[in-house]
Order: C-alpha cells, then sequence, then structure tokens
C-alpha cells in the first residue's frame, strides 16, 4: 500500500510503480468512486472496437425497420 498527500489544489500523484505496471499515461482519464469510507481509483476499460462492444450489448439481434420507424416519426405512415 502506497501513502501520497494531497495537496493544496486536492491532488494526488499516483507513485511511478503503481503507474508503470497498471499502465496510466498522462491525459488518461481515470475513475473515482466512494466506497464506505474509502476512495477508490479504478482504471477504465478500453474499448478497441466501438462498433462491437455496441453489437454486443443487445440480447439478440434486433428486427427492425428503420425507414418504416423514420416515416412514422413524420407521420408519413
Amino acid at each position: 500500500m502506497e501513502e501520497v498527500k494531497v495537496t493544496r489544489k486536492y491532488q494526488i500523484t499516483i507513485p511511478k510503480d503503481i503507474r508503470t505496471k497498471l499502465g496510466v499515461k498522462i491525459g488518461d482519464s481515470l475513475l473515482l468512486r466512494e466506497e464506505e469510507d474509502r476512495i477508490v481509483i479504478e482504471i477504465p476499460k478500453k474499448i478497441s472496437d466501438p462498433s462491437q462492444f455496441l453489437w454486443g450489448l443487445a440480447k439478440k439481434p434486433l428486427d427492425v425497420d428503420a425507414v418504416k420507424l423514420v416515416e412514422e416519426s413524420w407521420g408519413e405512415t
């Protein structure tokens, strides 16, 4: 466990060995959450192919007529 100090601007420095091990680089975003009396810092999952990720959210393929949906939204049915 590493100990860090909070600066006047409420900033902390992630120790080099932890940054290196986890691959944290300048400009990366990290997630912070409160867990009881703790602050937990997490690295968000990186998505290599956003379209595959989004398709994976659906349980099964959707049978949707997109043209019909658009026409219905315009009131042209």
